[in-house]
């Protein structure tokens, strides 16, 4: 006989168990609607695969897993899908979540389906997966995945295997029905576990208040390695850490989980839908609900397909709704008040409670703390209830966080025994998610600066290249701009003149050639008077260089020989300047010629160095006032005009190039446009007094 040790705290609320375990487990009728919500279990919510409109059949999966914390949901009988989208579920919020609805067509037919009639040959992948994509969540607690329980860690093997069949709180009956009527189905469900887990013992533990399914349990472990534990009844020694301490006298440690010491705990309901699933291959699709209260004409365990409205199932057990002050799931300790009768049955619904008002009266007024000490004396988690009230009114999370609040299983106990009818666990409950809240809140700032630190590194990383690049950039120009400069101070002192007086004389003549070229330039309008300015520049330019006659006419050939080069190419390629490149090609022809009398003439000269240039000059000159003189004759006003407006579109087209590359002569094309709009005004002027004449 196995030892069995105490828990701390606990009361004993009246059982009122009774009242639903004189009749056997009734099979409840297909609902004409069920709706099946995505997201039955801890985890991610399954994913719909199915379209509406379509038609399924029973145990046909319906959502997908989408997760490894998740488990897919299946139709519970056949018939078309009717609806998706949100619909109430069963939650103390009244909160609304995505459901499948199926509209049943009364023939419940099954898809093809086979079991594993030899699960022993098997391994445990193979097991696990079949369990995972039977959809099995815990059915006694909070609907755990079952196949990731099962799957456990490598490093942390499991020495212990118990199921629970406790089952403490009031009014529920589910497990003790199913273990008195199905106890065979529950002992082939726990060894397929146990062939998963494998673990040293397997242990059953139940409370001394239900002699027939002990009974029954012992009657089925008979030659099986697994041991049947009756302990005395206690409320809340259902609960997972507190009966692994009533079985094995072991803790869980704080914040872990019953693996963490090598222990693995599953419900019976579980074990059987576990056997279903590998014997039959039938998915998680009914599960056995307690129907009681007094507000029930007929109050008995039910099962029951997986999406059947509550309201059905309550007609079923003669529901009297004037008799009910209010309709709760579970029990009445950790249970909670539905506020939709339409919300499906899900497979954690173990209890429908419909208490009458004298059954389960409204609680008394809260009143002032006396500071009795009694919820300390009842909590099963040796926790300060009192002092955790205090902090969860004045919202002080750190100090309810260092109070181990996190360890209360809201049990109810605390509640039950206050005097002042405090509702100690729904301050709890608040607190609780008010923590969960705020670290959310903080996991995203911490998040969000991560962000903004990540960002005004990348930024500053940025910043740093750019001025890495515009430095390089500074240096190579500051180099180049010391070359430049070394060349030309290089350039310079190889051609500075000898004696201070020359180099003097050199200035004054660079200085007389730019003034000459600057005013050559503004005189735009006139193209005779630019020449002429051209040539005047030129002359005050002339270098004071010796040259011979005979490196002059070799120098005028090669620039004659270009220019006709040049004129060839500006012909082939249809250019309107081929009379400016033949005035071009005749001016280098006279200044060739001139130069070859000049060598045959051997005329002297008192500057050698000046006369060629001043030759060139005044011939230039001479041209440029014939072609005046010449044009003055041809072009009539009208011509003259034309030739304005020509002249004034091109500068026009030269001021945008000269704008679009930013150039520093921006104001000499717009000081010229003004001018040839100030001369096309005067000519059009004047050829209309002409006319009028």
């Amino acid at each position: 006989m196995r030892k069995v040790f105490n828990i701390p705290g606990g009361i004993h609320p009246a059982e009122n168990k009774h009242q639903s375990t004189g009749t056997p487990i009734a099979v409840a009728p297909i609902a004409d609607t069920l709706v099946i919500p995505l997201s039955q279990h801890i985890g991610a919510p399954a994913k719909p695969i199915v379209e509406l409109g379509d038609k399924v059949l029973k145990g046909q999966m319906i959502g997908m897993a989408t997760g490894f914390v998740s488990v897919p949901v299946h139709a519970p009988s056949s018939g078309t899908v009717s609806a998706i989208g949100l619909h109430p579920l069963p939650h103390a919020s009244g909160m609304s979540g995505q459901c499948i609805s199926i509209t049943t067509d009364g023939q419940d037919k099954w898809i093809e389906h086979t079991g594993v009639s030899n699960y022993a040959q098997l391994d445990k992948t193979q097991l696990l997966d079949i369990i995972r994509n039977a959809g099995i969540a815990g059915m006694g607690g909070a609907g755990f995945p079952a196949a990731v329980k099962l799957a456990g860690q490598p490093d942390k093997p499991i020495k212990t295997l118990i199921i629970n069949g406790t089952e403490c709180e009031p009014y529920i009956t589910a497990d003790d029905m199913l273990m008195r009527e199905r106890s065979d189905q529950i002992i082939q469900g726990i060894k397929i576990l146990a062939h998963i887990v494998e673990p040293e013992e397997v242990i059953i533990g139940i409370e001394d208040n239900k002699p027939e399914a002990l009974a029954m349990m012992r009657q089925a472990v008979a030659g099986e390695q697994m041991e049947v534990v009756e302990f005395p009844t206690k409320y809340p020694s259902g609960g997972e850490k507190q009966l692994i301490q009533i079985l094995t006298n072991k803790e869980v440690p704080k914040g872990g989980l019953p693996a963490d010491i090598g222990i693995v705990m599953q419900n019976p309901g579980t074990a059987t839908a576990v056997y279903r699933a590998v014997v039959h291959g039938e998915p998680l699709i009914s599960r056995i609900t307690t129907v009681t209260g007094e507000a029930c004409e007929i109050q008995q365990n039910y099962e029951v397909l997986i999406g059947t409205p509550m309201s059905h199932l309550l007609e079923l057990a003669g529901f009297k709704t004037g008799e009910a002050n209010r309709l709760i799931m579970g029990g009445p300790m950790m249970g909670f008040a539905l506020q939709d009768f339409a919300v499906p049955i899900v497979k954690t619904t173990n209890c429908i409670l419909a208490p009458s008002q004298a059954e389960l009266p409204e609680a008394d007024p809260e009143q002032a703390c006396i500071r009795c000490g009694m919820c300390v004396q009842a909590c099963p988690v040796s926790l300060l209830p009192q002092q955790l009230y205090w902090f969860s009114k004045g919202k002080e999370l750190d100090k309810l966080k260092a109070h181990n609040l996190a360890d209360c299983i809201e049990c109810g106990a605390c509640s039950y025994v206050c005097p002042s009818n405090i509702p100690l666990v729904q301050y709890y409950r608040s607190s609780k998610a008010a923590i969960r809240e705020h670290e959310a809140d903080q996991q995203r700032a911490e998040h969000s600066k991560a962000r903004f630190e990540a960002r005004e590194q990348r930024l500053l990383q940025e910043q740093e290249a750019k001025e890495a690049k515009r430095r390089v950039r500074a240096e190579a120009a500051q180099k180049a701009k010391a070359a430049k400069l070394a060349t030309i101070e290089s350039a310079t002192n190889e051609d500075a003149p000898d004696n201070k007086d020359d180099i003097i004389q050199a200035a004054i003549a660079r200085t007389a050639a730019k003034k000459a070229a600057a005013k050559a330039e503004s005189v735009n309008d006139d193209p005779v008077q630019a020449a002429i300015e051209r040539a005047k520049a030129k002359r005050a330019g002339a270098p004071t260089a010796t040259e011979t006659p005979e490196e002059k006419i070799t120098k005028l050939e090669k620039k004659l020989a270009t220019a006709e080069t040049k004129f060839a190419q500006a012909k082939e390629a249809g250019s309107d300047k081929l009379d400016a490149f033949k005035m071009g090609i005749d001016k280098i022809g006279l200044q060739l010629a001139a130069a070859k009398a000049q060598l045959n003439e051997q005329s002297p000269s008192d500057d050698p160095t000046e006369s060629e240039p001043i030759g060139e000059a005044n011939d230039a000159i001479a041209r440029a006032q014939a072609k005046r003189a010449a044009g003055n004759v041809a072009d009539t006003p009208e011509q003259q005009l034309e030739k304005l407006k020509k002249r004034l579109a091109k500068a026009r087209e030269k001021l945008a190039l000269a704008e679009a590359d930013n150039s520093d002569k921006l104001d000499a094309f717009r000081l010229s446009i003004t001018t040839l709009e100030q001369k096309i005004a005067d000519a059009e002027q004047a050829l209309s007094e002409n006319a009028e004449n």
